[in-house]
């Protein structure tokens, strides 16, 4: 896990946050996935850096990469 992103049960209920803030790694994904940039982002949570927004893509992908996926193909 990036050093950026903070797991904390007593923290927004342990969901995946900036280290530091309560802004969730899904807030920044979901704004990446709308179509905002890193700088709306930035101007948006001007207590974030351009370094945090790059974790939570980090942390995004780690979650990715450990995922298993199955299919079944029928004929």
């Amino acid at each position: 896990m990036p050093n950026s992103i903070e797991v904390n049960p007593q923290i927004c209920h342990g969901k995946p946050v900036i280290r530091g803030t309560r802004i969730l790694v899904r807030t920044i994904l979901g704004a990446l996935a709308g179509g905002d940039s890193i700088s709306d982002i930035l101007k948006n949570y001007p207590e974030l850096t351009f370094a945090d927004v790059e974790a939570a893509l980090a942390y995004a992908i780690e979650l990715v990469d450990d995922t298993q996926v199955s299919i079944s193909v029928s004929s």
